[in-house]
């Protein structure tokens, strides 16, 4: 490696070689350190699925039985061009016979629990003020346009992509055997629905406000949003009750519902609901719905080409069964050795973190109680969970000898799914649950219920291996376990109390202190020029929080190992956010994404380690220094 450019730019000295020899797929954005272990999980787990195919006497259980008989179908394209645009129809007809918002009445929770567009959203989560109880939760949908920045006017991307959504819109209407006058008529007015839309939702840096979120409304209040909508019905159908709190995600869009939800625009939105139903579900139709309906995804990404199909009918698969696959992969590839190895170093970090609450300078003594309070408090699941959820057993695969195909079952399971979710209502929250299957290449941190997650599939290297020595196994997988535990103390987990609950623990001098030190950490990024773009400093801050504190909280878990090695710490944690990506795709995440681009998640969060001077003789000339009174530090 060279050192001279690692004074100038750690991120290229450990990756250059790597970067300069990548290839991305075809079918991909980006590759890189997360990607390239998601795509040797891919392989395994294909090769899994085709032999148990194959070998039906090797299929472990009953669940797993069911996945191999979706997954039959999902990669039976012969069947699925065979079918055409069948399965579909029905769904465009059932929009296309309401004519009235009384039709739509009239079907309105069996509309919503069949997964029929709506313009607005209802869902189950963790009441976020009494987190031991499930809630009722009402949204805003998604724009078309990925964010609704891109509606600004003069956005140098917006009229392109709704250019290519339209065109790909209507090569979908023809395959689905609708006239060009019709398609083009519904493509024009759904676009237009779109634009009434965009003004009123929350832009991702809004979204990643988590307080803004909790707006409860009685029942009384929520139904008043719509003069033509029956919600006092809905509500009663779908949980049987006038619940006395409803949490609204984005009171400004249900407050302005009836300026675009009346009889004038009724057309409008019928077109809409047309556009969304049919560039929904084309994943599961023919080959050649697939790969016209994935055109507008691969101009926002890149990608040349669609996932191939062996590929695309495994993410189908194991998507709908991702806790079943999940489990098998845990159960067969994540020994016990690594799962006490990992859980050891969680512990190990929590102390590490609890002692730096207590030496933390700028903390009052009542604070600090209460934030070690909170972090002993902490859930941690590592590996995979205990148990499936239930309502798996209830995925019973219809195979197409006996009539199914994979979109009437993909409907009927999403169905379950929905009736399943809306029946917890009121009911006590399952905190051992997981949100990620043990196959999936991330960790997460959960604040309704304060709770670290890490699936199976990130502990590997080069996160984490026994053959690395420790100090990069804290560079790596120690860094995103603390990375992970500093999320209850970002801007938003800092919100909530030791039971998941949005409740102010802080004394109001250490919030105002805490607020400071979040600005310093936005403006460190914002402004960032990188891929022919800006970073958003407020759109990051909570996870560049939690990469400054990952980082010093395992740098000093590595410091207490007897042959600890700084430089193998510092480069193995360069090491883990390689990545190549598509331009397109690189400013899409400028938009979107609440992580700041790789390259400088991995360069500016060093430059506030003391530490990273000292091991490579970093000094003022060098292009990696920050003076001191720059440097940021929270946790």
């Amino acid at each position: 490696m060279n050192k001279e450019m690692l004074k100038k730019d750690l991120y290229t000295a450990v990756n250059g070689d790597w970067i300069d020899q990548a290839a991305i797929p075809a079918d991909k954005p980006a590759t890189g350190g997360f990607q390239d272990l998601v795509d040797e999980i891919d392989d395994l787990m294909i090769k899994d699925t085709l032999n148990m195919k194959e070998h039906p006497e090797t299929i472990p259980n009953e669940l797993m039985k069911q996945y191999i008989a979706y997954y039959t179908l999902a990669q039976n394209y012969e069947k699925r061009d065979q079918d055409g645009a069948e399965p579909l129809l029905p769904l465009l007809k059932r929009v296309e016979d309401i004519s009235s918002f009384d039709d739509l009445n009239q079907q309105l929770s069996d509309w919503l629990l069949s997964g029929m567009p709506l313009p607005f959203g209802l869902d189950i989560d963790a009441d976020m003020k009494n987190t031991k109880i499930n809630a009722l939760f009402a949204g805003a949908p998604g724009l078309i346009l990925p964010d609704k920045t891109y509606y600004a006017e003069g956005h140098p991307q917006a009229q392109q992509l709704l250019d290519i959504f339209s065109d790909m819109t209507l090569q979908l209407f023809q395959l689905a055997g609708v006239s060009l006058e019709k398609a083009k008529a519904y493509t024009e007015e759904a676009l237009r629905f779109d634009q009434l839309l965009a003004p009123l939702v929350k832009s991702a840096e809004e979204s990643a406000d988590y307080s803004k979120m909790y707006n409860p409304q009685s029942a009384e209040e929520f139904v008043q949003h719509s003069t033509h909508l029956a919600l006092k019905k809905l509500l009663q159908d779908l949980i049987g009750a006038q619940p006395e709190k409803i949490i609204v995600t984005e009171p400004n869009y249900f407050e302005q519902m009836d300026a675009f939800v009346n009889p004038e625009t009724f057309s409008l939105m019928k077109s809409w609901m047309m556009v969304m139903t049919l560039n929904s579900l084309t994943g599961y139709l023919s080959e050649e719905f697939r790969q016209a309906g994935g055109i507008y995804n691969r101009a926002l990404s890149g990608a040349p080409e669609a996932r191939p199909q062996k590929k695309a009918a495994f993410y189908l698969a194991s998507g709908r069964f991702s806790q079943v696959v999940g489990d098998y992969y845990g159960k067969n590839y994540f020994g016990e050795q690594a799962k006490k190895d990992v859980r050891k170093m969680v512990e190990t970090m929590i102390v590490v973190y609890q002692e730096r609450l207590a030496a933390n300078r700028w903390l009052s003594d009542e604070t600090r109680e209460k934030a070690i309070l909170k972090l002993n408090t902490l859930g941690i699941h590592v590996g995979y969970p205990d148990k499936i959820p239930a309502i798996y057993t209830q995925f019973n695969v219809v195979s197409a000898e006996d009539g199914g195909t994979l979109l009437s079952n993909a409907l009927h399971f999403s169905r379950l799914s929905r009736e399943d979710e809306f029946k917890k209502w009121n009911k006590e929250v399952d905190r051992d649950e997981w949100e990620m299957s043990a196959d999936t290449v991330n960790a997460y941190y959960h604040p309704f219920r304060n709770i670290i997650v890490f699936p199976a599939a990130i502990l590997q290297a080069p996160f984490y291996s026994l053959k690395q020595s420790k100090s990069a196994n804290y560079g790596g997988i120690g860094a995103v376990i603390a990375h992970e535990i500093s999320h209850a103390f970002d801007n938003n987990g800092a919100l909530f109390d030791e039971y998941g609950n949005l409740n102010n623990w802080w004394t109001e001098t250490d919030q105002q202190q805490f607020k400071k030190l979040a600005e310093e950490m936005i403006q460190q990024f914002d402004g960032l020029e990188i891929a022919g773009g800006t970073v958003n400093g407020k759109l990051t801050v909570s996870e560049n929080i939690a990469d400054a504190g990952g980082l010093s909280c395992a740098l000093e878990a590595a410091k207490r190992e007897a042959d600890v090695d700084l430089a193998a710490f510092f480069i193995n944690w360069a090491t883990i956010w390689r990545m190549k990506a598509r331009p397109e795709y690189a400013q899409l995440l400028l938009s979107v994404d609440v992580h700041a681009p790789n390259q400088l998640r991995a360069n500016v969060q060093v430059k506030n380690i003391d530490d990273f001077y000292q091991i490579f003789d970093i000094t003022e000339q060098d292009a990696m220094y920050l003076a001191p009174e720059k440097r940021v530090h929270i946790w």
